[in-house]
């Protein structure tokens, strides 16, 4: 047994390479639904059948706990799959809370009523699933009050990462960080919704400028599932061996993980 780490494509990488770094004693099995990636143009549906089918395939290598590390999945699928499809043995967990959490400096856990934090102005970056979804405004107003949200959907950029051109997938950080001080000029914090953004994390942070918190979620969901495997040690499993799985073609998905990940990552049809 293991714990499953899903996302739709190549991002989901950035979560795998924290957990992995915080758990080295944690097996882990990586599936990454390339073939159908991005997940940001979807429709709600869609992303929910695709996202679901992925997960079974993670509980069929023995992964009774699997972190959705796509906020597209997160966003559009997570509440439905834990409210009607989830087995009561099984659990699926999401990546906003933590990375919440975090900005408005919250305990794991702690589910006291909102509140005033210091952050009031806050840039979204995602894709354009999961900002129509509004499930971050959502999950932010469950613990935070007076926070305004400009989310910028980032049409393109997902794809760019995906097809290994990350001079594209730069130039459209720029423009769409361009696009969102538009509309707020002076943003005090920018979360990096979609796992495939830190990747691009650079980029973000020099259109933005040096003033601008950048949070992205690795690490934050690290720290997170570390803690709840503090608490749930059921759910880690004796396995040693972790693997990576893909729906797409696996020598090319290799290839362009290494690339990204500038060490050697060996990906199997999944």
């Amino acid at each position: 047994m293991a714990v499953g780490v899903f996302d739709s494509g190549l991002g989901g990488l950035t979560v795998y390479e924290a957990v992995a770094k915080r758990l080295p004693d944690v097996a882990f099995v990586y599936y990454g639904d390339n073939a159908h990636a991005p997940y940001g143009v979807r429709d709600a549906e869609d992303i929910y059948q695709l996202t679901c089918r992925g997960v079974e395939r993670l509980w069929a290598e023995g992964c009774d706990l699997v972190i959705l590390a796509c906020n597209t999945a997160s966003a559009a699928a997570l509440k439905r799959m834990q409210e009607s499809w989830v087995p009561k043995n099984k659990r699926v967990l999401g990546v906003f809370v933590p990375l919440i959490e975090a900005l408005t400096e919250r305990q794991w856990g702690d589910n006291s009523p909102p509140r005033e934090v210091a952050v009031k102005h806050v840039a979204l970056f995602a894709t354009p699933a999961t900002v129509a979804s509004r499930a971050f405004q959502r999950e932010l107003a469950y613990r935070a009050i007076g926070v305004d949200v400009e989310a910028q959907p980032c049409g393109g950029v997902v794809d760019a990462i995906e097809s290994g051109d990350e001079i594209l997938a730069e130039a459209l950080v720029r423009s769409h960080v361009e696009a969102l001080k538009r509309r707020m000029p002076h943003p005090e914090a920018a979360i990096l919704g979609c796992t495939h953004y830190p990747l691009m994390q650079k980029a973000f942070q020099e259109a933005l400028g040096d003033n601008v918190a950048v949070y992205s979620q690795a690490n934050l969901v690290a720290e997170s599932l570390a803690d709840y495997l503090t608490r749930h040690p059921e759910f880690a499993g004796p396995g040693k061996v972790s693997k990576f799985l893909t729906t797409g073609d696996p020598v090319s998905v290799s290839s362009k993980a290494t690339q990204f990940l500038r060490h050697p990552i060996k990906f199997e049809a999944a």
